[in-house]
């Protein structure tokens, strides 16, 4: 199918994939989708899941409206974002994606880490229960990811737990720090502990790493560009360094932007570990961090065809899953033309990949033929 308007072609039928020759030519379109849904590759219908689709709540801004934190502003004014407020308008998004479903989650810059316990409180309260209506309304579409409010770390697991067991959100997004805090700092052990027991995912996404000042300043977006990969990078660093990846092996994390860079320089940690030259010490960490990439899951939004490769051979494909950063100006328009263009995937592994192991994590029940 093709749009005479835009020039945008969509392939609906089958998608023929041979691991000598993908089916779509190295580094695809990143801006139009080639693959508009139903995806079907070598005769089989797959489920298509996106882990990284974000929304705003506008309900939740009469609770900060006129707070001097807010700097007169009203974040929720953000309009690709808003378009969660249209839901036909962003299905039809979806199945031009060649997406099934998604894991909607709300941006970090509206989990407002700043407020006081009872604003806290109130504010995840509501943008919670809208996520939640939205995936309730929307079954076959949408599951939903619990903000919390982890400046409070016994609140935060109180959110989380309510926010699985009554509202039926499939786990949390979490900023990579906390107000400057390092998601490993013992005081967040409350939070994990809860998230393992209730064996849910927690998705990990940076904010801009804003802590890197004028150095991501001028042109470029730096602080995208450079400082969200990179806030990934030292979250996950301190999580393996300072133990909680081996105080809670259960834990179900999944890493924005690919989990940043710390695929691409693993080697360099596992040097460090092995090496006697070790500074302030080798940290906390049991065993090598190569071996820490066993229990991360990263999204597969890398842009590169080569990039996401790496991944496959750095990760294991059972780690790596969809992901878009859809409605935002940096998603990935084209998630499963990349993925189809790296050399080498089993049927199999492309299945996982594309959402079968999202549904898994997730707990979706639901077929690709729905």
């Amino acid at each position: 199918m093709s749009d005479s308007n835009s020039g945008v072609s969509f392939v609906g039928c089958d998608l023929h994939y041979h691991p000598d020759k993908p089916a779509f030519d190295r580094n695809p379109t990143s801006l139009e989708s080639q693959t508009h849904g139903p995806i079907i590759v070598n005769g089989k219908r797959m489920l298509t899941v996106d882990v990284h689709a974000h929304c705003q709540i506008a309900d939740a801004w009469p609770l900060f409206e006129g707070r001097p934190e807010m700097g007169g502003k009203n974040p929720f004014e953000h309009k690709t974002r808003s378009r969660v407020a249209d839901i036909p308008t962003r299905i039809v998004e979806m199945d031009e994606m060649g997406l099934d479903m998604q894991a909607l989650s709300v941006g970090t810059g509206h989990h407002f880490y700043w407020a006081e316990h009872d604003l806290a409180e109130a504010h995840v309260k509501v943008q919670n229960e809208k996520v939640a209506e939205i995936a309730q309304n929307y079954p076959d579409r949408f599951v939903g990811f619990a903000i919390v409010a982890m400046q409070h770390p016994e609140l935060a697991a109180q959110q989380l737990e309510y926010a699985v067991k009554k509202l039926n959100l499939r786990g949390a997004i979490l900023s990579t720090n906390i107000e400057g805090d390092e998601l490993a700092d013992p005081k967040f052990n409350p939070f994990w502990a809860k998230a393992e027991e209730l064996d849910v995912v927690i998705f990990l996404h940076p904010n801009h790493f804003e802590e890197a000042g004028k150095r991501l300043d001028g042109k470029g977006y730096l602080q995208n560009i450079i400082g969200n990969p990179l806030d990934t990078t030292i979250a996950l660093a301190h999580l393996i360094y300072e133990g909680t990846l081996d105080r809670y092996p259960g834990l179900k994390i999944v890493a924005a932007h690919g989990g940043g860079l710390l695929p691409s320089y693993i080697g360099r940690y596992d040097h460090g570990h092995h090496s006697n030259d070790r500074g302030k010490g080798r940290g906390d960490e049991q065993k090598p961090p190569s071996e820490y990439l066993k229990q991360i899951y990263v999204d597969s939004l890398v842009f590169g065809t080569e990039n996401l490769a790496h991944l496959k051979h750095e990760c294991g494909v059972g780690q790596i899953v969809l992901g878009t950063d859809h409605p935002a100006g940096m998603a990935n328009i084209n998630p499963v033309a990349h993925i189809l263009s790296v050399p080498g995937l089993t049927d199999a592994e492309i299945e996982m990949m594309l959402g079968g192991t999202l549904k898994k994590l997730l707990k979706i029940d639901r077929s690709a033929d729905c």
